[in-house]
């Protein structure tokens, strides 16, 4: 297999893990601290699936710094298969979680203005959706790596 950027049991593997495990809790607290998310199943569906995310990203970084620190190689076919599977399945996830989200809130700040009249805090959810966005862009980049190495098996 190669050494690609982000590959398993790499320091680039373990800083994109972190990123995306930061970015997604970053979503769920930006989420949870507008009042009033619970009411909507689709800011449900991005906790949700956010917190899917960091728990997946959370225990492959914990795997990247044990390989690390034990030096052992990560890129044998099953695991990296393994890792196809979860990336792919959380990466579609999160893009439908976050696009959900932005529907919904779009549908509420421009085109009923249900946020001024209902007094809701739309401006957390669209930095909880952007940050869900950015997200799924690093898990992007992690499923499209873990792809190309389970293709050079």
């Amino acid at each position: 297999m190669k050494d690609l950027l982000g590959s398993p049991g790499t320091i680039s593997g373990l800083l994109l893990r972190i990123w995306q495990c930061l970015f997604a809790a970053a979503s769920i607290v930006a989420m949870v601290s507008g009042l009033g998310f619970s009411s909507f199943t689709a800011f449900c569906y991005l906790i949700a699936s956010m917190g899917l995310q960091v728990l997946w990203s959370f225990g492959l970084a914990c795997l990247d710094v044990y390989a690390l620190r034990i030096k052992r190689d990560l890129q044998n076919p099953v695991l990296v298969s393994l890792f196809v599977v979860g990336d792919w399945v959380t990466s579609t996830l999160s893009l439908a979680a976050a696009c959900s989200s932005a529907g919904v809130v779009v549908l509420f700040t421009r085109d009923i203005d249900y946020c001024k009249s209902e007094g809701l805090p739309c401006g957390k959810f669209q930095i909880s959706i952007a940050l869900a966005f950015i997200t799924w862009l690093f898990i992007a980049i992690s499923s499209l790596v873990m792809f190309w190495l389970l293709a050079s098996v």
